[in-house]
């Protein structure tokens, strides 16, 4: 009787196992449940005459009753969860676990495949192969598809790009690049740059705007990277002229927004179009989208521009820093997508190419202003660029800590405060705040002047204190000055005069003295490698910095996998025509500099600021003189007078020297001169500068005043 049943048991347990296998993606009865069973019949039978009971299997619950789907590795998945499940099922009723049929390996099942390797269509498992040789070869070609993602460009595409420096190379500063298709033109930043100490009087320079006029109609705006004044200083001088939609992040917008209500051009901030990280945005054939990086400033980006072409990744000004003081690091992520997605071109910050390892991290500064703020007994003076707003706020925060007022001097240093806390970029008590003309009122202990003049520039408060021309704060014995922030090339004397004069006026000053008192806002080597890395673009155009800092990023390049033929480095007025198939140089566009004098907000001519110079560095000699047409003499003694050339001691003998060059040349000359003035004063000019070059190896301006009767 038993053994009829256990035939049944079994024959039946072989016509549900047949069914069981899912056809059509039907759900059916698992196999673990009709197993469980079968075995434990056939153990129970073991035993004849035995009065044990025969196990039955629990019934299968329906909630976990599995869903299987067509793909093999889901089933074969699903139908291990339910043995598990039945099993503790077994468990809880306190049956004892039967065990599981062992399943062979998959592998086993390909015995027409003797590598044991899976054919392309099997989408069971991922392929592998037992050739080790062969796997290494797999492997390498795995690393260069991941270095070099640039077939996924598109080959087939006519489109091209032109890009065209107007400013920022071979120079510091003054940064600006018009990004142009057939049809649509970006300019990316409008920045600004400081003169050279031959440039007499003149306060800043902006790029020649020639090439933007050319191309004014196919203009659809400008994007901004950050707020630096390298960046937006020119703004209002282009906006004078012509304007354009403007995009960028709050911060850079608000800060040209001051600029316009300086200039009287309040109305331009309805161009202003405020963006969100991360978003792309269709401007013209462009779709731009801002990526956050680190700085000195907060609020930076970098560009990713995707056009026909390819995607075109665009720095600005960064450096990697993981542990900012606002918490938000450089948007790795970001760049790391587009760079798998295929970057046709990147365009990075070059300024600190020469410079070994990572630069520091903002973070490091504030443990030196602790220590500094702990031993200073007097008032505490911090200065440093108006810009960066971290460093201001960390001086802020320890000048809090140590219990004292927070005064700040200097116009442009009060303006960025006021804007960043305005915008809710930092935040303090603004009871904590005085002016300058409490300071009086606290002891020195109590005192944290917030100021600029970090460059030792000559109008700016720090330097006014430090000679004691400052209306209310005048640098003093006990004083405890900190310069956060280092000489921009070119400004080393000025600093190193305005330290002299802290100096002798008995204050103490914390500039070089301390490696962590300042850190710079660009990237080092290792983080420009780190951005090649990440973005692995197939053309490379090194930006901002001279030509020995785009040189020096070139080779960095090369080391991280750049081909050197499809490097290049650009000057300003260069345009560079870039497709997915080359990279080349098509032309040269109009580039300069415009003066600006910016204490009446205008340009200045180039001829003025050329005879600048020529009076600074050759002198001036004026000459008056009536001239007797008829007998080719002087009707009197000629007046001359010179200035930078010779000593006052010596002016008579100079005069006399004139007197007589000019009888000789009234005496030699051709009867015309005298008909034309002004051919006749040019004549006297050559005469007199000959004169002075052979003798006094100068070339002085040549002022003349001739009168013919």
């Amino acid at each position: 009787m038993i053994k009829n049943e256990q035939q049944e048991i079994v024959v039946v347990a072989k016509e549900i196992s047949t069914s069981v296998e899912p056809t059509n993606g039907e759900i059916n009865t698992p196999s673990s449940v009709v197993s469980n069973s079968v075995v434990s019949n056939t153990d129970s039978s073991n035993e004849e005459g035995s009065n044990t009971p025969r196990e039955t299997a629990p019934k299968p619950r329906h909630n976990k009753k599995p869903r299987y789907n067509k793909e093999k590795a889901n089933q074969e998945t699903n139908q291990e969860g339910n043995q598990e499940n039945e099993q503790e099922n077994n468990q809880e009723n306190g049956e004892q676990e039967a065990p599981l049929p062992r399943k062979k390996p998959v592998h086993n099942k390909r015995k027409n495949n003797p590598n044991n390797e899976f054919p392309e269509n099997d989408n069971s498992a991922v392929a592998w192969t037992s050739d080790l040789k062969k796997a290494n070869a797999i492997n390498e070609k795995s690393h260069r598809d991941r270095l070099n993602p640039h077939y996924k460009l598109n080959l087939n595409t006519n489109a091209k790009i032109r890009i065209t420096p107007l400013g920022g190379l071979d120079e510091i500063g003054g940064n600006m690049m018009v990004i142009e298709t057939d049809k649509s033109a970006i300019i990316l930043d409008v920045g600004m740059s400081f003169p050279d100490e031959n440039m007499h009087g003149v306060d800043i320079l902006i790029p020649d705007f020639s090439y933007l006029r050319e191309i004014k109609h196919k203009i659809v705006g400008i994007v901004l990277t950050h707020g630096h004044e390298d960046h937006i200083g020119a703004m209002p001088y282009l906006f004078k002229e012509m304007q354009f939609p403007v995009y960028g992040t709050p911060l850079p917008l608000e800060m040209i927004g001051a600029k316009f209500d300086e200039h009287k051009m309040r109305e331009h901030r309805r161009y202003f179009r405020a963006i969100e990280k991360r978003v792309a945005y269709k401007i013209g054939d462009f779709e731009v989208e801002w990526m956050h990086i680190t700085h000195s400033i907060i609020d930076s980006s970098a560009l990713a521009i995707k056009t026909e072409a390819g995607t075109i990744i665009h720095t600005g000004d960064f450096k990697i820093d993981h542990t900012p003081i606002d918490g938000f690091p450089t948007d790795l992520h970001r760049l790391a997508y587009h760079g798998e997605n295929g970057v046709l071109l990147l365009m990075s910050d070059s300024t600190n190419s020469h410079t070994v390892g990572f630069t520091k991290s903002e973070k490091t500064v504030g443990p030196t202003f602790d220590n500094l703020f702990a031993k200073a007994k007097g008032r505490v003076i911090m200065s440093t660029f108006s810009s960066n707003i971290h460093r201001v706020s960390q001086a802020i925060e320890y000048g809090l800590k140590y219990g004292r007022k927070v005064c700040v001097i200097g116009r442009s240093m009060e303006k960025n405060l006021e804007l960043a806390m305005r915008l809710g970029y930092i935040k303090f008590p603004k009871d904590q705040f005085i002016d300058a003309h409490e300071v009086h009122k606290y002891e020195d202990k109590e005192i944290l002047i917030i100021t600029t003049g970090s460059q030792g520039e000559a109008m700016s408060a720090l330097y006014r204190m430090s000679i004691h021309e400052h209306r209310h704060i005048k640098i003093k014995e006990g004083d405890q000055i900190i310069l956060s922030a280092r000489a921009i090339p070119g400004n080393e004397a000025s600093v190193s005069t305005i330290i002299n004069h802290l100096l002798k006026a008995g204050a103490k000053v914390a500039y070089q003295d301390f490696s962590e008192i300042h850190v710079s806002g660009h990237a080092a080597q290792e983080e420009q490698k780190l951005m090649l890395r990440l973005v692995k673009p197939k053309f490379f155009l090194p930006v901002h910095g001279e030509y020995n800092h785009a040189l020096k990023h070139s080779q960095t390049a090369v080391d991280c996998g750049v081909l050197e033929r499809n490097i290049h480095v650009m000057s300003d007025g260069e345009q560079i025509e870039v497709t997915p198939k080359y990279l080349k140089k098509v032309k040269t566009v109009k580039t300069g500099k415009i003066y600006i004098d910016n204490q009446l907000n205008h340009k200045i001519a180039d001829d003025v600021v050329l005879d600048r110079q020529t009076m600074a560095n050759e002198g001036v000699v004026m000459i008056v003189a009536q001239i007797n047409e008829n007998d080719r003499k002087m009707v009197q003694m000629p007046r001359v007078r010179s200035f930078g050339l010779v000593p006052d001691k010596q002016d008579k003998i100079f005069s006399t020297e004139i007197e007589e060059l000019l009888e000789l040349f009234l005496t030699n000359c051709k009867p015309g001169v005298f008909k034309n003035n002004k051919i006749f004063e040019d004549e006297v000019r050559k005469v007199v500068r000959k004169h002075c070059v052979r003798k006094y190896k100068k070339y002085p301006m040549i002022v003349p005043t001739l009168f013919v009767q």
